[in-house]
């Protein structure tokens, strides 16, 4: 097999891989104890990936300054509530949060 593999131009190589992470949007699939074999055939390189998968959820800890805060309730005259969930929804982004609020 493997030597008719190599007369059509396919070339196999076991990785001595620990782990294997695929980033997702949101999440992160975790392959532990993986076997892992790299195939390149013409060129083109693919992965074979196989093993226990779990998948971990990514969440962003966002921080917003008690700057930003105060900038947003100034500008958009709202209370302090207000400026950190229109913070938080536009991703940190003051601006955004600010014309958001106006309604602009």
């Amino acid at each position: 097999m493997q030597q008719a593999m190599r007369q059509m131009g396919i070339k196999q190589e076991e990785l001595d891989a620990s782990e294997v992470v695929i980033r997702l949007k949101d999440t992160d699939l975790v392959i532990t104890h993986p076997q892992v074999t790299r195939i390149n055939m013409s060129g083109q390189e693919s992965f074979q990936i196989s093993g226990a998968v779990t998948v971990q959820s990514r969440t962003l800890k966002l921080e917003i300054s008690e700057d930003d805060i105060k900038t947003v309730m100034e500008q958009a005259g709202v209370d302090v509530k207000t400026a950190k969930e229109a913070l938080k929804d536009a991703n940190g982004d003051i601006a955004e949060a600010i014309l958001a609020l106006k309604g602009e």
